[in-house]
């Protein structure tokens, strides 16, 4: 009986152990956080469209090869457009990158982004053959 005592203290130590940690984990860590990953409202998109307008413009009866930037971000090509040349991209982005280039016949060439009606970059180029581009991080 006398080495009885040592298990018996050590099984005691343990319980009493297990329930201080059962309970500190009850008291600080057992309250539920708030999350924000479920309360996503129904619309998940309240931002009015934005029209996003490519144009490029030479010298009359000249023609160019064109690449641009669509609105899901897929480039696009076009070859032998008849200047003047515009195209409108619709989107409910908040922001669009805009990237329109040109290579013409012609010795001038200009290119012009605007979204909403205000011109965001405006390029001209003089040369033979001319090149052009116009790029806004925030169309």
């Amino acid at each position: 009986m006398t080495r009885a005592w040592i298990p018996l203290v050590l099984v005691l130590v343990l319980v009493i152990g297990g329930f201080t940690v059962w309970r500190i984990r009850n008291i600080f860590g057992s309250h539920q956080l708030p999350t924000y990953a479920g309360s996503m409202s129904e619309d998940s998109n309240r931002t009015d469209p934005k029209r996003v307008r490519y144009e490029v413009y030479g010298n009359p009866g000249a023609t160019a090869d064109i690449n641009y930037i669509d609105a899901e971000g897929d480039p696009n090509q076009i070859v032998g457009a008849a200047l003047p040349w515009s195209i409108e991209v619709e989107t409910n982005s908040p922001a669009m990158v805009g990237n329109v280039v040109a290579q013409g016949d012609g010795d001038f060439i200009g290119c012009r982004i605007s979204a909403d009606d205000v011109v965001k970059d405006e390029r001209t180029a003089y040369n033979y053959t001319a090149y052009v581009y116009c790029f806004t991080k925030s169309a």
